[in-house]
């Protein structure tokens, strides 16, 4: 998933995009208003985050020319201007959300989260089994009986490529040009480490997974006689 961060401080810009990016989303960076329109026009992003006072087009008008033709995209004001009639104007330009700075990294997170899900809840989501979970990709979620796990864009991804490979090993380079990219290389650890947290959150018994099976030399697999 992309999400587009338009903030006019270089240092409020990068702190932004590396606590998204740690989440497993893709960040695009704009520094005034007019290259966010671009980059919104050129990259279709999935969210985006808007400073209210930029040059060139503030975020105010950003939102106005975003919401002219899409109605559903999810857009939050990150802003200084906490005052009631900002937060106002900003939610009846038809914002979803207004995150008053100085925020921590795990309220922007969730507040994040919270508006991918409302627009998943509007769309079809194409929801798999996996053992005797629901995978929910589009609202970044799992859920086993009445409990609802949170999971990153690149932990959604390892689950779906390993389901589309039930019951098969899946190779540690075909996770990571899958998972991270054919442009980054990172390192099979890197691979594992995730590997190590995912089964933390999915896991009954992380101990002794069964859901993520460890194919030693080669890398890892979903057993097919799970499938509900």
């Amino acid at each position: 998933m992309k999400i587009l961060i338009a903030e006019d401080d270089p240092l409020t810009l990068d702190a932004l995009a590396s606590c998204i990016e740690a989440e497993g989303f893709t960040t695009l960076q704009a520094q005034d208003g007019r290259q966010a329109i671009e980059l919104w026009r050129s990259e279709t992003p999935d969210l985006v985050c808007l400073d209210i006072m930029m040059p060139e087009i503030n975020g105010y008008d950003v939102c106005k020319r975003i919401r002219a033709t899409d109605s559903t995209l999810p857009i939050l004001f990150l802003s200084a201007k906490s005052e009631e009639a900002d937060v106002v104007s900003g939610l009846s330009l038809g914002a979803d959300d207004f995150i008053r700075k100085p925020f921590t990294r795990l309220e922007v997170i969730a507040r994040i989260r919270a508006a991918l899900r409302r627009i998943a809840k509007q769309s079809p989501d194409d929801v798999f089994t996996f053992g005797d979970l629901s995978i929910h990709p589009s609202a970044l979620l799992a859920r086993r009986d009445e409990t609802t796990i949170d999971l990153t864009p690149r932990e959604t991804s390892i689950l779906h490529l390993l389901h589309q490979h039930r019951g098969k090993p899946v190779s540690r380079d075909t996770l990571l040009d899958a998972c991270w990219g054919m442009d980054y290389f990172p390192s099979s650890r890197t691979l594992d480490q995730h590997i190590l947290l995912l089964r933390k959150k999915i896991e009954r018994n992380p101990a002794t997974p069964v859901l993520i099976q460890t194919v030693r030399a080669v890398g890892y697999r979903y057993p097919e006689s799970l499938e509900m």
